[in-house]
């Protein structure tokens, strides 16, 4: 994965954020959007796409573009800033192979205590029951 690539791959627009802020919140347009088209990077490789297709499916549109937006702050380039690190750390995550999970044995310790749980719990119902004559 190539960052500078990343990065000249997506594209920003600039919209009026929402939240307390007075008359100023009402005419500056300080929340920022990313777009970025996921099937059209050049910075990736076939199995990192397929990865981020199954990861984001949730995020990407119909047409496979996924927009983030952040408008935490009253500052234009602090939100691209947030927003352009939300980016990259989204896709550092999502690209690197899932851990293989390591198969483990019930602990000895365990099945003890299992079994144990299920002594007292037969000894409890045993007598409740009528005494045989």
């Amino acid at each position: 994965m190539d960052k500078n690539i990343l990065l000249n791959e997506i594209t920003f627009k600039a919209t009026r954020s929402s939240g307390p802020g007075g008359q100023h919140v009402n005419k500056t347009s300080t929340r920022v959007e990313l777009y970025w088209q996921l099937e059209e990077s050049a910075a990736l490789t076939e199995v990192e796409k397929e990865r981020l297709r199954a990861a984001l499916a949730n995020q990407l549109s119909k047409e496979g573009q996924l927009v983030l937006s952040s408008g935490q702050t009253r500052s234009q380039l602090k939100n691209k800033q947030l927003v352009t690190a939300k980016f990259l750390h989204l896709l550092d995550k999502h690209i690197q192979p899932p851990k293989p999970r390591k198969r483990t044995r019930t602990p000895l310790a365990a099945k003890r205590k299992r079994l144990k749980a299920k002594k007292n719990t037969a000894d409890k119902k045993a007598l409740r029951r009528k005494p045989e004559l």
